[in-house]
């Protein structure tokens, strides 16, 4: 069994191959071409992490697609590892339905009615949030509940709570994390991941699952628009933190320096390596 140090080793060898390409003027894809700083913290970031980038262009979706994949398996595996700490029935997933998760099973109807007409369409919008990825836990069944000693019987309480599986004639999985996947963060499409958690926050019936962003944009004032303030999301993640760091650092720009340290001394930016035991929580 490999350690969570090998494990996120092999998490940069798969994006680096499979999600992210050079293109024009030696610039990785991750990086802006119209910022020289944003270009030489790429380079030196993916340099740090001594990982050979793929050659050959890759399509946009299929890059973000692959980066959704290679995180959710590297988050099964790492998380994994923490059952000690966080036991219980897990199940992952690519673009999940969030109606299909306990808080948010009343969704599914409403959406039906939503797409039945078109004024409330117009008036309410659309409530069905598909995270990136999704982490559910499955509610526990009677013998899970007694396995150290007789805590609940047949017949007796609770009643109510839809953590008891008895309880529920169609139990469903609680959401645990919804974790929003973007490469980079020059697109207002990357303020998506905003609305979505304060979708998840108001719409839920039962407590909020994790909200977090991972991603692997190298410029610390493009992290700094969604990792500062709090409300929406828990953190921000990035893939390579500590090799980012030290090429923002390499540069001498104070400013940008300033910028990346005051997200990761605030706690609004952490490395993918701190998500699972964050999951714990």
């Amino acid at each position: 069994m490999c350690n969570l140090t090998t494990l996120r080793m092999r998490y940069h060898q798969q994006i680096c191959s499979e999600a992210i390409f050079m293109k024009q003027k030696d610039a990785p894809s991750i990086a802006d071409v119209g910022s020289k700083l944003s270009i030489q913290l790429a380079k030196d970031m993916l340099q740090r992490i001594g990982v050979s980038v793929h050659k050959e262009k890759i399509n946009g979706q299929t890059a973000g697609k692959r980066f959704e994949d290679i995180t959710k398996e590297y988050l099964e595996a790492a998380f994994g590892m923490l059952k000690h700490l966080r036991p219980g029935k897990w199940v992952y997933s690519v673009q999940g339905n969030i109606s299909d998760f306990a808080q948010y099973a009343h969704l599914a109807t409403l959406t039906e009615l939503i797409q039945s007409s078109r004024e409330l369409r117009t008036t309410l919008g659309n409530y069905v949030v598909k995270p990136d990825i999704v982490i559910g836990r499955m509610p526990f069944s009677d013998e899970s509940i007694n396995k150290n000693g007789v805590v609940v019987d047949s017949e007796g309480l609770p009643k109510l709570t839809p953590v008891r599986e008895k309880n529920t004639p169609h139990p469903l999985p609680f959401l645990h994390a919804s974790i929003s996947c973007k490469l980079t963060l020059r697109s207002d499409r990357s303020q998506n991941a905003r609305t979505e958690g304060l979708n998840l926050i108001r719409n839920r019936k039962g407590h909020t699952p994790h909200i977090v962003i991972v991603t692997a944009e190298p410029m610390p004032t493009r992290i700094a628009s969604l990792a500062l303030g709090t409300g929406d999301i828990d953190c921000v993640y990035h893939f390579a933190l500590h090799e980012l760091r030290e090429a923002v650092h390499a540069t001498g720009n104070e400013a940008v320096i300033e910028s990346l340290e005051i997200m990761i001394e605030g706690n609004r930016l952490r490395d993918i390596a701190d998500l699972p035991f964050d999951l714990a929580i």
